[in-house]
């Protein structure tokens, strides 16, 4: 009977699996090789080997709200899209409040994890830990969560950029990058676009006398601020949309496009990419089209190869007495601890059942949590394959015969390759809220909008027009929250909340038309109607 439970990594995906042992009765260890919690998001003077760091003008892509835990709202005071020292503040509270840290091992790496001799009867794992002092111990556990992330392994490809070993500037991977320390007065160039490579350019470029950023493909940029000034990720994010888009893929691909090319045409940017905006994750900036349209960004498309200073571009054009290039070209996942049985792929990713359970293992005592990847925040995702591979371990729930999970790992594999624009740097995408829900419904823990239609219909209409927020999959079933329903009403309020650092009398506003009501009792009839043709829809 499984019952100690070892968890690599104390960030999100490690925290949030804690909890999840702590909720089944589990006895959680984790083992955390830096003295805080955080992971990612703990900013770092100086950069960790074998460690995600980050910069320190980062700040969240997904709002507060759809990254929240599901059964732990944000304060409403934080701001919607918080800085990593805010995200910071909301870890600590969660992890004090379901006092997450006395379960932790700080300054303990995990060396080696490999089954014990009598695995296929126990399903046991034996883990060899490092302490800073380079103490060395071996314990022997019930169960494995690794929760290590996908960020440590800088990817540098510099064989793909002739004559580079001869550079004479400075270059860098966007990993080691913290600050604009240094870049006053000089020409940078960025490569890859992604959002770690936007951010960088716009950051630079306040201080640079110029920065070019570097772009095989292109790429879509989303700004964080939607309609009306509200956070993008809360609008036309709920199961509806996903329906209409499931539903009228194309329509719903151009309509998007249509949008993101109002706010400025990315095919006059040098922007446009050659695949879908549903096909990879965009870019989130709000900056860098006002940094293209000033000069202090200037796109460019591959690096051909490097001159002494100068980069020749495959264009042909070449940029002269260049100082320091920033390579933000992804990451390599590593799992050296695992055994490399472990770690078979399928096309690009790893072999993992819901990219949670290697299918091969005689006992499902082996769950790998947060190394996925959608158009949405990692905090649901990885929160929701804890609480599924916690009732796995417990027996509660069973995994399909290996052949089956084969078939469809096989199967999901090649469906997001013809989807997304998947790649080595980019293996583990999932389409977000079908992701959610197909887990959800092996824990029993989905939303019936059906159920909810009858017996509270002002409930369903949030879950089903509303924002697909995380507080939905506590509403029933194990792990159920009393203060879920709560949490989705209260959800807007905690959206307007930090907005309210000057509030405008109402008599100021002049020539404010209000708003009719609409008659509450028709809005319901219509929305009834609705949501029965939504109802049969969305569950085929």
């Amino acid at each position: 009977m499984v019952q100690k439970v070892a968890v690599i990594g104390a960030g999100i995906s490690g925290l949030t699996s804690i909890k999840a042992c702590l909720d089944e009765g589990l006895e959680p260890t984790c083992f955390e090789s830096s003295h805080d919690i955080g992971g990612l998001w703990r900013f770092k003077e100086e950069p960790e080997p074998e460690r995600a760091n980050i910069y320190f003008s980062v700040v969240l892509n997904s709002s507060k709200e759809r990254m929240a835990f599901s059964d732990f709202p944000p304060p409403a005071e934080l701001p919607n899209n918080m800085h990593h020292s805010e995200v910071m503040l909301y870890l600590r509270l969660y992890a004090q409040t379901f006092r997450l840290l006395q379960h932790i091992r700080f300054q303990t790496s995990v060396a080696r994890v490999r089954p014990t001799p009598d695995f296929a009867t126990t399903g046991q794992w034996e883990v060899e830990t490092e302490r800073r002092d380079g103490q060395r111990e071996s314990q022997v556990y019930d169960a494995i969560m690794v929760c290590t992330g996908h960020f440590t392994t800088p990817h540098l490809p510099l064989q793909d950029f002739p004559g580079i070993e001869n550079f004479k500037g400075k270059y860098l991977h966007s990993w080691e990058y913290r600050n604009t320390d240094g870049l006053q007065g000089k020409r940078v160039v960025v490569i890859g676009i992604g959002s770690s490579g936007g951010d960088i350019a716009v950051d630079i470029s306040r201080v640079a006398e110029k920065v070019y950023l570097s772009t095989r493909s292109g790429a879509w940029i989303v700004s964080r601020v939607g309609s009306r000034g509200l956070p993008v990720d809360m609008l036309g994010t709920s199961r509806m949309n996903m329906t209409l888009q499931r539903l009228f893929p194309s329509w719903s691909s151009r309509m998007v496009e249509k949008k993101l090319n109002s706010v400025f045409d990315h095919e006059l940017y040098g922007l446009k990419p050659p695949h879908g905006i549903f096909a990879q994750n965009a870019v989130v900036s709000d900056d860098l089209p006002a940094r293209i349209i000033s000069g202090r960004v200037q796109v460019k498309p591959n690096v051909k190869e490097f001159r002494d200073s100068a980069l020749v571009f495959a264009d042909g054009s070449v940029i002269d007495q260049v100082d320091v290039v920033v390579f933000a070209t992804g990451y390599n996942y590593s799992f050296p601890f695992l055994p490399p049985a472990l770690q078979e792929k399928s096309g690009y990713r790893l072999c993992l059942y819901k990219h949670v359970f290697p299918p091969s293992l005689p006992k499902p005592t082996l769950a790998v949590v947060g190394f996925v990847h959608g158009l949405g925040s990692l905090t649901p995702l990885a929160e929701m394959q804890a609480r599924w591979a916690t009732r796995v371990f417990k027996g509660l729930l069973k995994l399909p015969p290996e052949e089956t999970m084969l078939d469809k790992i096989a199967t999901e594999t090649e469906t997001m390759h013809n989807r997304y624009a998947c790649s080595e740097r980019t293996p583990i995408q999932v389409d977000y809220i079908p992701y959610l829900d197909s887990v959800a419904d092996k824990i029993g823990v989905r939303p019936s909008i059906a159920r909810l239609l009858l017996k509270d219909p002002r409930l369903a209409l949030q879950v089903l027009l509303g924002p697909c927020t995380s507080y939905q999959y506590r509403l029933t079933g194990p792990g159920q929250w009393a203060g879920a329903r709560q949490a989705i009403f209260a959800q807007w309020d905690r959206v307007v909340q930090p907005f309210k650092t000057r509030v405008v009398p109402k008599a100021s506003r002049i020539g404010v038309v209000p708003r009719a009501r609409s008659s509450s009792k028709l809005s319901m009839v219509l929305f009834s109607g609705a949501a029965l043709l939504c109802c049969c829809l969305y569950n085929k």
